[in-house]
């Protein structure tokens, strides 16, 4: 399978080429050129097989230029229960008869992240070998939080990689920041921006689009890449885990084959719920993909809308992973549903760039309200949300998969829809211990009171033991305290990799 530029779709590589580059050099994301289906004896088949087994069976459909040893080998590396604490990689908590949360947030970093980001650097490598590449690989990433930490964890001390992440200065939540700052390796840098998410991602698409400075790397033998979702090697694992909660559900007898779910997704950058409607796209069965927003609930109004605003304010909020006005993926989605009109979406991103806002056509509206439903939750909501969940199920859920639990809620009463409905639970609440213990127990609960302190009380309160991951970081050395403007972020690449 070939992959095409959503900005030339003249240009067409193999998976490994894709993986490598990340970024079209043109500014684009790589796709598929066509699609696999998958039909209901695979599913059947799927339902007996383990998270391991069932990723092969996505990934070597899109990823045909890698051996079955080579994709094994990655996905058994990614997958393991010493990194994911548990037997099954992506669990699903039934919630209710009509909704089911799935458990994305097992892994090393206690975010959803981490599905894709333990495999893509064996992805990554693997495709430098197939591409006889010689130069070292520079990954640059942006993260509203968890995307960070989990490549960080990732690629340390991966042999032929470096990795610098860059993450707004007062936009991630302070678990999220100790991650970062405390990480090791000898293959990692971390600085903060002065700014929000937005100002950090566009930093990194202008390091990746500057041509001299590319060429800069590549006289000091170092070649650019990305693990943020614009990869595609970052994206495509995501497409697994909703085929193995269908599995899952199957197999338990909580749906029969065949029978249509609906998947809500909390999102900002709409790589997940992309992940998602590639499901649907190859045949899973899917009815309606619901997209949840916080407060930046740009696109809970593209949806609903069809316009594409950033021009906004910028809200700081308790879900900060989701405080994000550039959605990256959502370029992917247009191109599917335009009929791959590279031109079109060429000119999309262009006044997306120069005036921060551009509006899709009347074929393209009617497409996004078949496939999405959207909603948005504001803090107070999504509060309430956390504390509604605890009160009636004993569930304690973060604040990113509340926002999405919250719009799921709206949906229902307004829709009436009673399909059963697999809600994506996104990260720990112990990743978001103060705002889920203030949603509890009000916000005397948390005054004076330290982090570790925190996850002490959420896991007495909750029942759910604290993630080694986390509880370790007590203790550990500050190793990263850069705070740079976005016009030094080409800078701080560059004092990293020591070139001039």
């Amino acid at each position: 399978m070939h992959y095409q530029s959503t900005r030339n779709k003249c240009i067409s590589v193999s998976s490994a080429e894709a993986i490598q580059k990340g970024l079209s050099a043109e500014g684009g994301l790589f796709v598929p050129e066509s699609f696999p289906s998958v039909d209901g004896e695979d599913t059947e088949l799927l339902k007996d097989k383990s998270y391991n087994e069932r990723a092969y069976f996505i990934l070597s459909k899109f990823l045909d230029d890698f051996t079955e040893n080579e994709l094994f080998d990655c996905i058994n590396k990614a997958y393991t229960k010493e990194k994911f604490e548990t037997e099954n990689v992506a669990p699903v908590y039934k919630l209710n008869d009509t909704t089911y949360f799935l458990e994305l947030w097992h892994g090393p970093t206690c975010a959803f992240k981490d599905m894709a980001l333990q495999i893509l650097p064996h992805l990554l490598t693997t495709s430098m070998k197939k591409n006889n590449e010689d130069k070292e690989v520079v990954i640059l990433v942006a993260t509203s939080g968890d995307t960070g930490k989990a490549a960080l964890e990732g690629f340390k001390n991966v042999p032929g990689t470096r990795i610098v992440v860059f993450y707004p200065n007062k936009g991630v939540s302070e678990i999220q920041k100790l991650q970062m700052i405390t990480q090791e390796g000898d293959n990692v840098a971390v600085a903060a921006v002065s700014g929000n998410f937005d100002d950090a991602q566009n930093g990194v698409k202008k390091i990746f689009t500057d041509n001299g400075y590319g060429e800069l790397l590549s006289n000091n033998h170092f070649k650019l890449s990305s693990a943020n979702s614009i990869n595609w090697g970052r994206l495509v694992p995501q497409i697994v885990y909703y085929f193995s909660a269908y599995a899952d559900l199957l197999k338990v007898g909580e749906i029969q084959n065949g029978n249509k779910i609906n998947i809500v997704v909390p999102t900002g950058n709409f790589g997940n719920i992309l992940a998602a409607y590639y499901a649907k796209k190859m045949g899973l069965p899917i009815s309606k993909l619901i997209c949840a927003s916080n407060s930046n609930n740009i696109l809970t109004d593209f949806i609903n809308t069809g316009v594409y605003d950033k021009n906004r304010d910028f809200h700081t909020t308790v879900s900060p992973s989701m405080d994000i006005l550039i959605s990256s993926n959502l370029e992917r989605f247009l191109y599917d549903i335009s009929g791959n009109d590279d031109k079109l979406i060429s000119g999309f991103m262009s006044d997306l760039a120069e005036n921060g806002k551009y509006e899709v056509n009347d074929d393209m509206k009617s497409k996004i309200k078949e496939f999405f439903w959207a909603g948005c939750s504001d803090d107070e909501e999504t509060m309430a949300s956390i504390k509604k969940c605890f009160g009636e199920y004993s569930y304690v859920i973060d604040t990113h998969t509340a926002v999405a639990k919250s719009v799921y809620d709206k949906y229902a009463a307004q829709t009436k829809d009673t399909t059963k409905t697999v809600i994506a639970s996104t990260a720990s609440p112990f990743k978001f211990n103060q705002s889920v213990l203030i949603a509890l127990n009000g916000h005397n609960a948390v005054v004076g009171k330290d982090e570790f302190t925190l996850l002490k009380e959420l896991s007495a309160q909750s029942g759910m033991t604290i993630p080694a991951s986390l509880a370790e970081l007590k203790g550990k050395a500050v190793l990263f305290d850069t705070v740079c403007d976005k016009d030094q972020m080409q800078q701080i690449v560059s004092d990293f990799l020591k070139v001039e």
